[in-house]
């Protein structure tokens, strides 16, 4: 856009403006901006004095700025600004004075309130540890003690419930309350959100800032990047630019890094270039450990018997848990009532099938295939390793992973295995069939035993 058609349509917003904000806001923010001249069609470019004014501006005056210039009659202007160190801010002094008085305010803009809030009940005191996840929580303290240089990036990877959100948000209220730098936890969706609606509205520059200048990235669910190509593009420069400013990067997953589908493999390769672990189902002296803590947190009145027996039951998920301990709860909170094994069953019915029905899958799976080799269903699990009990297992590892809903993590438990194990039995076996027409024709009998598939023809 020409200068002088520039300056014309920032005149006309202006008039908005100086009628919309008080004459000291007005003098003070939008009195010292210019618009230059800009070759791209479209483009109304603002000059500020400097980066503390175009930060400012864009955290909380540029909707204020588009509406002023919709309501002017330029609707579709792009809006960017840019620093001119020549000028002179007349405004200052008072800028000064206010980004000293606004401090305070800012400080969450600049740390947890970047992307999604953090919840405040998900710090490390208040975070169980077990053998399912000692690994993974030591490993965030280890970052927090010295991020950017102690594990970067950190990949963390296991099932749903299992905790992993509020050990990253755990990370950040430290990080936070230790005053070691601005802090952004955030989803996957929210980010290639985001990066949409930047596309959309010429924004991009605000939305890099936003991302590449932070101390410690926190970004959940990760393996909502499949598939999204022009979002991995973006993500990937992110990485860089924060890895090479020794800034650090958190990410969870529901799934391995190499499990990602569609996952450039140069991110791949990014992603394990610092620790990966995993969190596993916690055990039943953790499960009840939890319910122990989330009991006393809410001065909840259910006994230590029920609290057993929730967690002998629920066994898969630490939400499902915690839901279960509230629903008893609240049961003997209204009637008065004893929580009895019996009413425990009853009210928890739902769960307990659910449960049931996984273990009965697996369990389902591994008695067959032992049938059908001629072994104990205790070789399922044992650590023996003859070709006899090793390929049957790996065998039914494969099924578990073709007929079931289970994550690796989850199947490997039930094995006695990790997740890595059961990712190599399922290609294994895969890549066996392709040649191996006698092993196809005898995954299909077992498949249609377990009532998978049809009989073959």
């Amino acid at each position: 856009m020409e200068a002088s058609k520039a300056k014309q349509i920032w005149a006309k917003a202006c008039e908005f403006l100086s009628s919309a904000i008080s004459a000291d806001i007005y003098g003070r923010w939008i009195g010292v901006i210019e618009a230059v001249g800009d070759e791209a069609p479209g483009q109304l470019t603002l000059a500020v004095p400097n980066g503390f004014y175009q930060d400012w501006l864009e955290e909380h005056y540029l909707p204020m700025i588009r509406k002023a210039l919709g309501a002017s009659g330029f609707e579709n202007v792009a809006i960017s600004f840019v620093v001119d160190g020549a000028r002179v801010a007349p405004e200052a002094p008072a800028a000064r004075a206010a980004e000293e008085k606004e401090a305070p305010k800012r400080k969450p803009l600049k740390t947890c309130n970047l992307g999604m809030p953090l919840n405040t009940r998900h710090t490390f005191d208040n975070f169980v540890v077990g053998p399912s996840n000692t690994f993974a929580h030591a490993a965030a303290l280890a970052v927090v003690e010295a991020p950017g240089r102690a594990y970067n990036p950190l990949f963390i990877h296991g099932g749903t419930g299992l905790g992993k959100t509020h050990l990253i948000q755990a990370m950040g209220q430290a990080l936070l309350k230790r005053g070691k730098g601005s802090v952004c936890y955030t989803t996957c969706e929210t980010f290639t959100n985001e990066f949409i609606q930047a596309l959309q509205q010429h924004e991009l520059a605000a939305f890099r800032r936003k991302y590449r200048h932070i101390d410690l990235l926190l970004i959940d669910d990760i393996h909502f990047l499949a598939g999204k190509e022009s979002t991995q593009e973006e993500f990937f420069h992110t990485f860089n630019s924060l890895y090479e400013n020794q800034k650090q990067i958190v990410m969870t997953s529901d799934r391995p890094v190499s499990e990602i589908a569609n996952l450039q493999k140069r991110l791949v390769s990014r992603f394990e270039w610092g620790l990966v672990t995993e969190m596993e189902m916690a055990d039943l002296e953790t499960r009840v450990a939890i319910l122990r803590r989330k009991r006393d947190q809410m001065s909840l009145q259910v006994p230590d018997k029920s609290l057993f027996f929730i967690a002998e039951h629920v066994r898969s998920n630490i939400r499902k848990l915690e839901g279960s301990l509230l629903r008893a709860a609240s049961y003997a909170s209204l009637t008065k009532k004893e929580l009895s094994p019996e009413t425990l069953e009853y009210l928890l019915r739902d769960t307990i099938e659910q449960e049931n029905q996984t273990a009965l899958t697996i369990e389902g799976i591994q008695r067959m295939v032992a049938e059908y080799y001629d072994i104990r269903l205790g070789d399922m699990t044992s650590k023996q390793r003859p070709q006899n009990i090793a390929f049957p297992r790996q065998v039914a590892m494969y099924l578990c992973r073709e007929m079931t809903d289970q994550s690796l993590p989850s199947i490997g438990n039930a094995f006695g295995r990790n997740h890595a194990t059961v990712l190599h039995a399922h290609r294994s076996v895969g890549s066996k069939m392709k040649t191996d027409a006698s092993l196809r024709q005898t995954i299909l009998s077992l498949q249609q035993r377990l009532g998978g598939v049809a009989a073959p023809s």
